[in-house]
């Protein structure tokens, strides 16, 4: 009798490193069916977002050419998943069925409800297995056995356990035969009609190639400088792995383990604490990954539920203002202007328009959420709502609610020169480094010389940083002690 194995690849595109893959190539199987099924229905409305879409179709054809130069191919199909690997097992006369596991909680779910299914045939056997992260969710918990909501301890807990080494990459495929019929990966109209993508397409080179390309320039140059270099947003100082990390073009355990051979190449004290701080940035991702799965209601609902009964502000005005990098604040214009050209933000603008909006403006927070979910590449469930939970002060490790980013002053901070504003809002590229970021504040003079008329040429500010900041601590001071 013959043995065939199906391989469902979801967020785990990738051949090196991939548990269920190996687990099909060290069985005794005659063939490999390597399967992707596009089911977005089941995941409501955390379905993938438009920038994502734009990078799954890249990443999807990466991968078949990945396959092909092995001798293999991938089949793609159409959820329901549970009805596509039933009819792919039949057709195919799989006896084994394997997948990564996968931690958002629908997900979470299906995946348990196709299990189930599945295991109840005598001739399947169907396993999954840990992949996404460096530990599962369910194996780190407090002394008192419950799950950790503050970073520091999770992380000092997670070094401690040893990890495992990534797994080799097949050296060769056995052919999918003809008979095995395949969506064309086109036909499952992930890119958009009108061509916005341009700036991604531009940017970014999805791919498990593309990825490791990415880490190996990280290494080469920024990982020597990341502590400075992280929170500059005109510079390129930091890994941009994070949307290779969320589709599972590289994993947790490639990413820990090179930049430890990277350690032991670079026998030097200063790259040794810059790649610690590199690393802690795999264990954020893992927190993020964490709290999500044993707080499940988070991309819905705060965690500190007195945030509940916040008195957010309905402003749809300045919503669309501030997604349209028009609010008048220069660093937070160009921050939502390079989320909507290239698909990414700089993490330090990610804080400070959150910030803005969640305090500044009172819009709660899962408005940003929203947003973050349809126009970033590397939108992720967990790291996104650990993100903006954070920032609004109503989550895990979250910053107090006291502590409001002035984006004025994180631009002469980080920007100090203004490269990054005078990159992404050219209208006021002629201020001087001393205006650049306050505009409103220059002197009728300077505005003139530099060709601004504010309110025509550039917005004048949506909101006063000041009173707005006052009015967001009063708002929180009715909440505090419910």
């Amino acid at each position: 009798m013959k043995n065939r194995a199906i391989v469902w690849f979801r967020r785990d595109l990738r051949l090196a490193d991939n548990p269920a893959l190996r687990a099909a190539v060290d069985g005794d199987y005659d063939g490999i069916v390597p399967v992707f099924i596009h089911a977005p229905e089941e995941l409501g409305h955390w379905a993938e977002g438009g920038a994502q879409r734009v990078w799954l179709h890249d990443s999807l054809t990466a991968l078949d050419n990945d396959l092909n130069a092995l001798g293999s191919r991938l089949v793609v199909r159409r959820g329901p998943s549970l009805e596509a690997l039933q009819v792919l097992i039949e057709e195919s006369g799989a006896t084994a069925v394997f997948w990564n596991r996968l931690y958002d909680p629908l997900i979470v779910e299906r995946d348990k409800q196709i299990k189930q299914t599945l295991n109840k045939r005598d001739d399947l056997h169907v396993e999954s297995f840990q992949a996404h992260l460096l530990f599962e969710p369910w194996q780190i918990s407090t002394q008192q056995g419950a799950p950790y909501k503050v970073f520091t301890p999770f992380w000092k807990r997670i070094k401690q356990e040893p990890r495992r080494a990534p797994l080799p990459r097949p050296a060769e495929l056995p052919p999918v035969w003809s008979r095995i019929g395949t969506v064309d990966i086109a036909e499952l109209d992930l890119l958009p009609r009108i061509r916005w993508d341009k700036g991604i397409r531009q940017r970014w080179e999805p791919g498990e190639s593309g990825a490791q390309r990415r880490l190996e320039a990280f290494l080469d140059e920024p990982a020597e400088q990341y502590d400075e270099g992280r929170d500059r947003p005109a510079v390129p100082g930091t890994s941009y792995l994070s949307p290779h990390l969320h589709f599972g073009e590289i994993s947790p355990h490639q990413v820990m383990h090179r930049s430890e051979e990277w350690l032991d190449e670079h026998a030097k004290p200063a790259p040794r604490e810059h790649i610690e701080s590199f690393q802690s940035e795999i264990g954020w991702r893992e927190f993020a990954h964490h709290v999500l799965f044993h707080f499940p209601a988070t991309p819905e609902e705060p965690l500190d539920q007195r945030f509940k009964d916040f008195p957010w502000v309905q402003d749809d005005e300045a919503l669309a203002a501030w997604r349209d990098g028009q609010t008048g604040i220069p660093m937070v214009d160009a921050g939502m202007r390079e989320l909507w050209a290239t698909g990414y933000m700089h993490n330090r603008l990610r804080m400070t328009v959150a910030s803005f909006l969640t305090k500044n403006l009172r819009i709660a927070w899962q408005h940003g959420e929203r947003w973050f979910w349809d126009t970033l590449v590397d939108a992720d469930l967990a790291n996104n709502t650990l993100g903006w939970q954070w920032a609004a002060g109503c989550g895990a490790d979250a910053a107090p609610f006291f502590r409001i980013f002035n984006p004025a002053r994180q631009g002469q901070r980080f920007d100090a020169k203004g490269a990054y504003v005078r990159r992404w809002v050219p209208e006021i590229a002629e201020l001087p480094d001393k205006h650049i970021h306050e505009p409103w504040a220059a002197p009728k003079r300077v505005l003139e010389e530099a060709g601004i008329t504010l309110g025509e040429t550039y917005p004048r500010p949506i909101v006063d940083l000041k009173v707005s900041r006052r009015e967001a601590l009063d708002a929180f001071e009715q909440i505090k002690n419910t």
